[in-house]
């Protein structure tokens, strides 16, 4: 591990520099504690918790089971959660959801599709919380830091769900000429390899999340985490169709629900229900996925994932070390 101090606080003392990404439906409290007992950044988005009362409920348990975990093991390396908000007008629920997140001071925000307006940031901001908010490219970047975020989760081509087109070594690098705090690099990201791979382009963290599909504490049903081992990167559809935004879907989950994956028409991106212009509901029946699937043979649980990636990380460093 490299050194964490120039990093603001709940990003620093992680067992390995990965955040995971909050994943409809999948990231559920079980998922997310998994996660956070391993030393790394767990997450789920604010919508997962249905009905809004629910956030409530599942903050404060979380936070109560880690307090416990890191009491009956001081020396483990608990990362800290963070919360997943969709800052555009057809989430109703987002300054109530942000208050909620004010009154438990989750210690990470993760922002989504538009930049954070000045009275969420400030709100976030007023105890120590952090905004890390995520990009698929230089423009976005831009008016994000304008905006007055804390860091980036740069999405290149590859990633899982909602994601961008253009290669990791083009988006890190360009960013990484006026913006020198936290990044996160997001895009088929599956092995300890790829991770070392990451920082040593210029990022921070790893931000990974098919990887956490496939594991036996996510909630999906067994179909899904089957179709992740099953899946390679050609099984991988890129399209807006189902939300409005251009996104990584396993191309089995299309077929299923009666559409042919090679004949897709275009969604009007304006119109983000995540209903989907089909008819199939995004991450229900539409399964997103990355494509680094290739990757994933078993469903072991989050522990053994992150136990697999740190020997892997510490391998690849030993190798490039020897060179």
């Amino acid at each position: 591990m490299t050194s964490t101090s120039h990093l603001p606080k709940a990003l620093q003392n992680l067992a390995l520099p990965v955040i995971a990404s909050p994943m409809f439906i999948a990231s559920g409290p079980a998922l997310v504690a998994a996660q956070c007992k391993a030393g790394i950044v767990g997450s789920f988005p604010a919508l997962n918790a249905r009905p809004a009362e629910l956030l409530d409920t599942w903050l404060t348990d979380l936070k109560a089971e880690l307090v416990a975990y890191q009491a009956a093991n001081p020396d483990a390396k608990v990362g800290p959660i963070a919360v997943n908000q969709i800052v555009h007008q057809s989430n109703d629920r987002l300054a109530a959801d942000v208050a909620m997140c004010v009154k438990h001071q989750v210690p990470i925000i993760i922002s989504s599709l538009r930049a954070p307006p000045k009275e969420m940031l400030d709100a976030i901001h007023s105890y120590g919380g952090i905004v890390l908010h995520d990009v698929i490219s230089i423009r976005h970047a831009q008016k994000a830091l304008e905006a007055g975020v804390d860091g980036l989760i740069l999405v290149a081509t590859g990633a899982g769900g909602h994601a961008g087109g253009l290669s990791p070594f083009a988006l890190v690098g360009e960013v990484r000429k006026f913006f020198k705090g936290p990044i996160a690099l997001s895009g088929a990201i599956a092995s300890g390899d790829a991770i070392l791979a990451a920082l040593a382009m210029g990022a921070d963290f790893a931000y990974i999340g098919s990887r956490w599909l496939a594991t036996k504490e996510s909630n999906v049903d067994d179909a899904y985490r089957q179709a992740i081992i099953e899946s390679t990167a050609a099984d991988i559809v890129y399209t807006n169709l189902f939300t409005g935004v251009h996104g990584n879907y396993l191309k089995k989950s299309i077929v299923a629900a009666g559409l042919d994956p090679d004949a897709l028409p275009v969604a009007d991106k304006s119109k983000m229900d995540f209903g989907g212009a089909s008819g199939a509901k995004a991450w229900r029946d539409i399964w997103g996925a990355g494509q680094g699937v290739g990757l994933m043979d078993d469903a072991p649980t989050v522990a053994e994932v992150v136990a697999r990636f740190t020997a892997e990380y510490q391998a690849a460093k030993a190798r490039v070390l020897a060179i």
